[in-house]
């Protein structure tokens, strides 16, 4: 068993997560924390590159609560009805800290009565990404009419850390001459 220190997230579940913090008021909650915490440490990934043993947004996950007994649930974006009992919304805390988690890794979080608990990613039963490669697959590559890239792929892993925003501000640097016209376009 691993413990927290990064998690994947997928391009769009990076994006959902950001939007959330956007929108939540900056009240310093337990869930504000739980929701910096992953954007701060997630490595983000193009849904076609993401593990299939890592929870994404519409996984079906196996999941224990500290010693108890394991769960399974869809993580979601947000409760659904006639759904009930089968979803954990990531506007739950729970959900949320299971979002980018793989098998095998643990997070603990706060709970309301002050105490803390600790989930843990048992296994990944179902995962839309993994579920769409695996249709490609058998339906023999890609999908018709898809692009299909002849040479190796530029993939974009973007890493919350100095690194990154330090090189980000030495380009925009170089490129930064001075000239502010906005051109015709502005007119």
């Amino acid at each position: 068993m691993s413990t927290f220190d990064s998690c994947h997230l997928t391009t769009k579940d990076y994006t959902i997560l950001e939007v959330m913090q956007e929108r939540l008021p900056a009240c310093g909650d337990a869930f504000s924390a739980i929701l910096q915490r992953k954007i701060s440490s997630a490595v983000v990934m193009f849904r076609e590159d993401i593990p299939a043993t890592v929870v994404t947004l519409s996984t079906r996950v196996a999941y224990r609560v500290n010693d108890g007994p394991t769960e399974t649930r869809i993580v979601a974006h947000n409760e659904m009805r006639g759904l009930g009992g089968m979803l954990l919304p990531i506007t739950n805390p729970r959900g949320l800290a299971l979002l980018g988690l793989a098998e095998g890794q643990s997070m603990s979080i706060p709970t309301t009565d002050g105490g803390v608990e600790t989930l843990t990613v048992h296994e990944v039963v179902y995962q839309p990404e993994a579920a769409r490669r695996e249709r490609l697959k058998l339906a023999g590559g890609a999908a018709p009419g898809s692009w299909q890239p002849e040479g190796p792929v530029l993939r974009v892993v973007h890493r919350s850390d100095e690194v990154q925003d330090k090189a980000a501000n030495q380009v925009t640097a170089a490129f930064d001459t001075g000239f502010d016209d906005p051109g015709p376009s502005a007119a």
